[in-house]
């Protein structure tokens, strides 16, 4: 006969939690397995439906894109209205100094009728000035360094008058006038073939121009008598070296005479005592 001994309570209960422990696992375990296959076929939808911006989420690169364009546009917005102002207030500032000029320049021909040079020429520089790197105020500037070289004609400063009017024939070459004034500062200094070369700049401007005919006329003698003076005095130079040098022999040049040959008009050197 064998006795079976009853559990104690003890045991009992030790054995109740280890099933509840087996049934808690296996409930974990079909959980995850469920989870694992939604998410494998969840995967595929996302793939066909598209990415994040076709379920309207923004993306970051979509963001930046967005704010910067908005940024362009607003510096655009901001640049444009200045820009223009600028451009606005740069021809404000042109028209100002021309009107400025203009009125130096008008003040000058004033003091320049009652005598007053000196004035007159601060006046053109004033208005030279104002209108400095303004290439659409190359006509008022070549005017008032025109007006200036006629001032200083007066003053008697021949040389200033050339250098004026030579500037302003840089900012317009078929300005007569200027040629003109040139050629009779050049005259007044005896440079000849420059008031000549002036004066036949003036007929191709304009071949009318009688005045600028008989300067020519006039003024070719003249030259060519400045021209045999000049040869003169440099054949007296010469001379003068020529004796300081043949001096130390107990010679001079007038030992030797230069021969002209009339047929090819070559010269040939003769010695005489």
């Amino acid at each position: 006969m064998v006795l079976i001994e009853p559990h104690s309570a003890d045991e009992h209960q030790q054995q109740q939690e280890e099933e509840a422990t087996k049934a808690t696992s296996a409930s974990s375990l079909t959980s995850e397995t469920t989870t694992g296959c939604t998410a494998t076929a969840a995967a595929p939808a996302n793939v066909n439906g598209g990415d994040a911006a076709s379920d309207g989420f923004e993306t970051a690169s979509e963001r930046d894109v967005s704010d910067n364009e908005e940024d362009d546009r607003a510096r655009d917005q901001q640049k444009g209205p200045d820009s223009y102002q600028d451009a606005l207030n740069d021809d404000e500032l042109k028209e100002k100094a021309l009107a400025q000029a203009n009125d130096a320049k008008m003040e000058g021909n004033k003091l320049f009728g009652n005598g007053q040079y000196e004035e007159a020429l601060l006046q053109y520089e004033i208005a030279l000035q104002v209108t400095a790197e303004m290439p659409s105020a190359s006509e008022i500037r070549s005017i008032c360094h025109s007006n200036r070289a006629v001032c200083f004609m007066k003053l008697g400063k021949y040389g200033e008058t050339i250098k004026e009017c030579s500037k302003a024939l840089e900012l317009n070459p078929s300005y007569l006038k200027a040629l003109v004034r040139r050629g009779e500062a050049h005259e007044k200094l005896e440079n000849f073939e420059e008031a000549i070369a002036d004066m036949k700049k003036i007929l191709e401007l304009d071949p009318a121009n009688d005045q600028a005919r008989k300067a020519i006329r006039r003024l070719e003698p003249l030259a060519a008598e400045k021209r045999e003076k000049m040869k003169e005095e440099m054949i007296g130079k010469l001379k003068e070296l020529g004796n300081s040098v043949l001096g130390r022999f107990g010679m001079s040049v007038d030992n030797f005479k230069a021969v002209k040959d009339p047929n090819t008009g070559s010269y040939s050197i003769s010695f005489q005592r």
